[in-house]
């Protein structure tokens, strides 16, 4: 393995395991308030638009983290459009 591809796999897990707090969060408390509806829309759609540059250059650092990353941020956002109305038991902030 290449040192250039060890860095992309170590950038990879890092800025995909820091999806994984609030995807827990998310899926415990369905409190989906703080988390832009927008925002996550362009980055989801980011993500995948990086899976596919780097499966289309064959780079297994970009594509195998982009796969998780788009996973959990797919997830995210369909909380996000599920729960967006519900409120977490014992608010009573609008």
């Amino acid at each position: 393995m290449q040192l250039t591809d060890i860095f992309g796999f170590l950038a990879a897990t890092l800025t995909t395991a820091s999806f994984i707090p609030q995807a827990l969060h998310t899926f415990r408390t369905k409190d989906v308030r703080g988390i832009s509806l927008g925002m996550y829309s362009a980055f989801t759609t980011g993500v995948a638009l990086w899976l596919v540059y780097g499966w289309m250059l064959g780079e297994m650092p970009i594509v195998i983290a982009n796969a998780i990353t788009l996973s959990l941020a797919l997830a995210i956002l369909i909380m996000k459009l599920r729960y967006h109305e519900d409120k977490p038991s014992g608010t009573d902030r609008p």
